[in-house]
C-alpha cells in the first residue's frame, strides 16, 4: 500500500468553490465554439515522460464530466450540472445538445454522470448513460441505454434503479465500464447514510455489476445471500468517480475520495468489503476520527494507494496509445481539489509513482478519456474541453 504526502497542506473542509466562467446553453440548436475554436493553443507543456500541446476543442460547456468518442469524429459529452448530453464536432468544435432525453433527465441529484459507447457500438449502437432522478427530496441514481438517431436518442430502455431514494445530492457519482458483455458501476453512499455503505440491502456505497441488457448475472457473489441485493459486485466504497480497467490483466480498478484524506485506489474483486466507513485514511471535516478511527481491519481491504490530504480524484483513464510511448499503462485522473492532471505509473499491482501535471492552471479536471490517434483529452469545470498531443 502506498501513502502520498501534498506540500501543499490538509483540505480543512469540503472542496473550494468551483471558478471559472460558466456558460450556460439553452434550447437545443447548435453552439460555435469560441473564435478561434479547436485551432486555439494554450502552450507546450513538459511532463517527465512527455512533452505535449493543449489545444481548445470547445468552450462554452457546463462542467464537462465525460466523453465518449464516435466513429464519425463526433464525441458525446455529459455537462453535469446543465443535466444534458451533447455532440462536440472534434475538428469544429460546435456544440449540439441531443434530444430524446427523459423527463426530469438528470434532476437534483447529482445531474448527468457518465456516458460510454458499448464496446459492439459499431454493430450494436447502444450508448449507455447515467444520471440522477427524482426530486430534491428523493432522488437516485438511474442507468438507461439509448440509440442515436440524428441528434436525438431514441428507443431509450432503463437498464437499473440505484435503491434507495434519498434526500440531497451529496455522493451519488458514478463511472460505466462494460467488460464481456458485463455491465459495471459504481454508487456513492450518499454522505449521511454512510453506514448503508457496510450493508447488503442497498445499492449504497456499492460496486454494481450486471449484463449490458440489465438482467442479473446468477454468478454474481451475493446470490442466495439472504437480504442482500443481487446486482452487488462490491461494497465499503464512499464516493467512486472513476472505473477503469487495466488494458493487459482487465482487471477493475476504481477510485474514490476519502473525506478529508484518505482518497482511495483499489483494485475491485467481487464480494470484498472495501471498509469504509469502518476504515479510512482520512479524518472528519475540520478534524476528528471517523468511526473508531482506524485504518485496517480483519476482513476489510486496505487501499492499493490514498492520497492524504485529498486531491479529490474524478475520472480514470488508462493510457493505451501510440502518441505518448511513456505514458503506456499510466493511469490519469482529475483532481478536483489540487487542480491538476494526476499521472500515476503501475507496476504490476503497485503504484510506484506519482506526477501532477498543469498545476499552475488552476484549472479543475474533471475528465480525462483518451480519444482517437491516442490523444488524450480533459475537461474542466470552466467549461472547457482540451486535447493533449505530442510535441517532438
Amino acid at each position: 500500500m502506498a501513502r502520498f504526502n501534498s506540500f501543499l497542506g490538509p483540505v480543512t473542509g469540503p472542496l473550494r468553490p468551483f471558478l471559472g466562467v460558466i456558460v450556460l446553453l439553452a434550447g437545443c440548436g447548435a453552439v460555435q465554439a469560441s473564435e478561434n475554436g479547436a485551432r486555439e493553443s494554450l502552450g507546450v507543456f513538459e511532463s517527465e515522460a512527455a512533452r505535449f500541446r493543449i489545444d481548445v476543442v470547445a468552450r462554452g460547456l457546463e462542467i464537462p464530466s465525460s466523453m465518449a468518442f464516435l466513429p464519425d469524429g463526433r464525441a458525446l459529452v455529459t455537462e453535469r450540472r446543465l443535466r444534458r448530453i451533447s455532440l462536440i464536432d472534434l475538428a469544429s468544435g460546435e456544440i449540439t445538445p441531443l434530444s430524446g432525453l427523459p423527463a426530469g433527465f438528470g434532476h437534483n441529484g447529482g445531474g448527468t454522470l457518465d456516458v460510454i459507447l458499448h464496446p459492439d457500438y459499431a454493430t450494436n449502437g447502444w450508448i449507455y448513460f447515467a444520471y440522477s432522478i427524482g426530486t430534491e427530496q428523493r432522488n437516485t441514481l438511474a442507468v438507461d441505454r439509448a440509440h442515436l438517431q440524428g441528434t436525438k436518442l431514441v428507443g431509450r430502455q432503463r437498464l437499473f434503479e440505484a435503491h434507495p431514494f434519498a434526500e440531497g445530492d451529496n455522493h451519488p457519482r458514478t463511472r460505466l465500464v462494460i467488460q464481456d458483455g458485463y455491465l459495471f458501476f459504481a454508487m456513492g453512499e450518499r454522505y449521511d447514510l454512510k453506514e448503508k455503505a457496510q450493508e447488503l440491502d442497498n445499492h449504497l456505497g456499492k460496486i454494481i455489476r450486471i449484463h449490458d441488457d440489465g438482467r442479473v448475472p446468477e454468478d454474481n457473489p451475493f446470490i442466495g445471500v439472504e437480504g442482500a441485493l443481487p446486482e452487488i459486485w462490491s461494497y465499503g466504497h464512499r464516493n467512486p468517480q472513476g472505473l477503469a480497467l487495466h488494458p493487459k490483466t482487465g482487471a477493475l480498478w476504481q477510485h474514490e475520495h476519502g473525506p478529508q484524506g484518505g482518497d482511495e485506489i483499489n483494485i475491485i474483486r467481487p464480494g470484498l468489503n472495501y471498509g469504509w466507513p469502518v476504515i479510512t485514511f482520512g479524518e472528519e471535516y475540520g478534524g476528528g476520527p471517523i468511526s473508531d478511527g482506524i485504518t485496517a481491519k480483519e476482513g476489510m481491504e486496505p487501499p492499493l494507494y490514498y492520497y492524504v490530504p485529498s486531491i479529490a480524484p474524478s475520472g480514470m483513464e488508462f493510457y493505451t496509445g501510440d502518441a505518448f510511448p511513456g505514458w503506456r499503462e499510466n493511469i490519469f485522473l482529475g483532481a478536483l481539489a489540487f487542480r491538476h492532471l494526476n499521472r500515476l505509473v503501475i507496476e504490476g499491482e503497485k503504484i510506484i509513482r506519482e506526477e501532477r501535471l498543469l498545476e499552475g492552471r488552476d484549472w479543475i479536471v474533471r475528465m480525462v478519456e483518451q480519444g482517437p490517434g491516442g490523444m488524450l483529452y480533459i475537461g474542466v469545470d470552466d467549461g472547457m474541453i482540451l486535447r493533449l498531443s505530442p510535441v517532438d
